[in-house]
């Protein structure tokens, strides 16, 4: 990054790193990581009586049940998890162009990453939210389970507050 961006484009970077911290989204990001586990634990307890509970006598709602909560809540709940860090992330761009009053610079830092950046040859998934720019390069399916929102609309939203300044 310092050799591909000038003085503002980095200050706009560091800013929209401080915004994240400014906004509590590492707190917001436990908070919501907690409810997906506790998701996940009732949609196991709901399989469990499902299969092995005394008393429904192999009735097929339990069981139908217990399979949807298997499959649908876990999904769900990573679903809402990964919108709640893509919204964290034009919420720490807009901090970031108010820290710095200029939004321009972050949205050139934005364009450069995505210029020069190249899916990562080895991908870990687990580790994509501490990116700025999302490395797993996602098509229009996999944009629903992406932790950053696209560059272009991240560039977009930095554009209009600029005018607004």
């Amino acid at each position: 990054m310092l050799e591909i961006m000038d003085d503002s484009e980095l200050e706009g970077v560091m800013a929209h790193e401080l915004g994240h911290v400014r906004n509590y989204d590492i707190r917001l990001s436990m908070i919501v990581f907690g409810l997906v586990v506790a998701v996940g634990f009732i949609s196991d307890l709901f399989v469990r009586m499902a299969f092995f509970g005394r008393n429904n006598n192999g009735n097929p709602v339990v069981m139908i049940f217990g399979l949807v909560a298997m499959l649908v809540a876990p999904l769900v709940a990573s679903m809402v998890q990964l919108a709640v860090s893509r919204q964290r992330e034009y919420l720490a761009d807009a901090t970031g162009a108010m820290t710095t009053r200029h939004p321009e610079a972050l949205a050139r830092a934005l364009l450069k990453l995505e210029q020069y950046g190249r899916p990562m040859q080895r991908q870990n998934s687990s580790m994509a939210h501490l990116w700025i720019a999302d490395p797993l390069k996602p098509g229009v399916i996999d944009r629903l389970f992406a932790t950053h929102p696209p560059i272009p609309e991240r560039v977009k939203r930095l554009h209009e507050m600029g005018r607004s300044f």
